[in-house]
């Protein structure tokens, strides 16, 4: 292993699997950065009034898009209104009940066991069983459902997902994986009712806390409390989601109090000033929301010599980055995707070294490099960022040129295509997801192209790990790989700025998935 020393996608399936958001400038204080889901700042806790509608602002997926979970036109923000998954992430990542109540492996982790939660009913009265389940998970591997998530659970031997009873669902996999269940909090994974692939897409027929009153594609619709919510009725009596394509109109609808949260809308300078002047709405943070990342192309030069990836971790100063790109709003990284309070997490750094960085690249013939860094407007804080790190590796004599790129075409033309650009994930993924969408050779989200059958192998050896702690260095073993040798410059999570109105109480969200059973407007 090379150690450094010193100190055809479309780009909604790429938010879902976990692209972050635009970083949000100026508002001043510093955050220390916690989970993502964790929230500050502006947003209300406490008693709600029992009732009242909550009116969400949202852009549409598309004017084909569905309520079908598994689809990537799904309209997501209805999802966590609508359904639940087997399980879920819970607030410090671990993974939690949701429709199962308890999960287990057999001895070599190829086949996992759930036992589901009895006296749960779909929203037409249907009784949720373990048909239920295993036709959801068939229905996500199915080729004609084109689902983002089939790649990820490709590991599924669709033939050896059993039913022993209705509260019973056994899924053999074709080969071991210690950390199955996690693949399963996607929000592509929410339960549907066997058979319903035809129809789910415009009934929304699940068992979450509210049912479907009304939708249409691309406009408004509605959703009512679910009475015999297996958690218990909503605090809500229905929520209307209003979708409105433009950034700025759906600002203006908030602080013309026309709506009360704004759905997948990360606010700029600008904005965030504007909403957090308003007297109705406020501004709350959603700490290390994003994966604020530069992926070096693996296989164009200069970044097919590792001696050249490591010497740019090594040039820049990222704490430096974070405060000129983001004034603070985040949590250094250190080239590491992983959260740091994700359980997995290593705690591992390199120290910026500019002058380790320039002896690198004299070994690798790359001296006095001159490079175009790639940006767009396509989030407002894509061309911070690229500013911020092109002024901190000059210190190591690398010259980087910004080209501005239209952003009607940045994930077409430039993304995967140039050697260097600036890009965005959202957190909230588990960790065996998260490294092998990044990293794996065979993952079409493996946006640096890097292949490395020593990364692989460690991959595969997490996976059938079913100890605990040999688990846990395992996937501390392969973050540090991935610092040292990977083309993935991940300078900080950054959080994300969203507006809502000051009438908004116990306001939470998770990767843009609220918790809806509790939000509520004040009493």
């Amino acid at each position: 292993m090379t150690s450094i020393s010193g100190g055809g996608i479309s780009r909604r399936t790429l938010l879902g699997a976990g692209g972050a958001a635009a970083l949000a400038l100026g508002l001043g204080a510093c955050s220390s950065g916690n989970s993502a889901g964790s929230f500050s700042s502006g947003a209300a806790s406490g008693p709600a009034r029992k009732g009242g509608v909550l009116r969400i602002a949202r852009p549409p997926a598309s004017s084909g898009e569905l309520l079908d979970p598994a689809s990537s036109l799904s309209a997501y923000e209805y999802l966590g209104a609508l359904y639940n998954r087997l399980v879920r992430r819970g607030a410090s990542g671990e993974t939690v009940a949701d429709l199962a109540t308890q999960w287990e492996p057999n001895a070599d982790a190829t086949q996992w066991t759930f036992r589901l939660r009895q006296g749960v009913t779909f929203h037409n009265g249907k009784p949720f069983t373990s048909a239920d389940a295993a036709y959801t998970i068939k229905h996500i591997l199915d080729p004609d459902t084109a689902s983002p998530q089939a790649g990820v659970l490709s590991i599924v031997d669709p033939a050896s997902i059993t039913t022993p009873d209705d509260h019973t669902l056994v899924v053999g996999l074709k080969t071991p994986h210690a950390e199955f269940p996690t693949l399963l909090t996607h929000y592509n994974c929410y339960v549907i009712p066997d058979g319903s692939a035809a129809s789910i897409g415009r009934t929304g027929i699940g068992t979450g806390p509210f049912a479907l009153k009304s939708f249409t594609p691309a406009a408004q619709g509605e959703v009512t409390a679910n009475p015999d919510y297996f958690g218990g009725r909503p605090t809500l009596d229905g929520i209307v989601f209003s979708a409105i394509a433009d950034v700025q109109a759906r600002v203006n609808a908030l602080l013309a109090k026309q709506v009360d949260v704004l759905a997948q809308t990360p606010l700029d300078h600008a904005n965030a000033k504007a909403v957090q002047a308003g007297a109705d709405a406020t501004v709350t943070e959603i700490e290390n929301a994003q994966i604020n990342v530069l992926p070096m192309l693996t296989t164009a030069a200069p970044f097919t010599d590792v001696r050249v990836r490591q010497a740019f971790k090594l040039a820049y100063d990222p704490a430096s980055v974070l405060t000129v790109a983001a004034q603070n709003y985040g949590t250094v990284a250190h080239d590491n995707p992983v959260v740091p309070d994700d359980p997995y997490y290593a705690d591992y750094a390199v120290e910026s070294d500019p002058d380790k960085a320039r002896w690198l690249l004299k070994q690798a013939g790359a001296e006095n490099l001159r490079l175009d860094l790639y940006t767009s407007n396509y989030q407002s804080g894509f061309t911070p960022l690229a500013l911020a790190f092109k002024a901190s590796v000059a210190r190591a004599g690398i010259t980087l040129d910004i080209k501005n790129a239209p952003s009607d075409s940045y994930y077409t033309k430039v993304w995967m295509k140039r050697p260097l650009c600036v890009s965005y994930w959202y957190t909230g993924r588990g960790i065996d997801q998260l490294l092998n969408e990044y990293f794996g050779s065979g993952s079409s989200y493996n946006e640096t192209a890097w292949k490395d059958s020593t990364m692989d192998n460690m991959l595969g050896a997490v996976r059938r790990e079913v100890d605990e702690a040999k688990r846990k260095q395992l996937y501390q073993d392969a973050q540090k790989y991935v610092v040292d040798n990977s083309g993935l410059l991940v300078p900080f999570f950054g959080s994300r700025l969203t507006g809502l109105s000051k009438q908004v109480v116990n306001y939470a969200e998770d990767g843009f998935e609220f918790d809806y059973q509790n939000i509520g407007l004040k009493a």
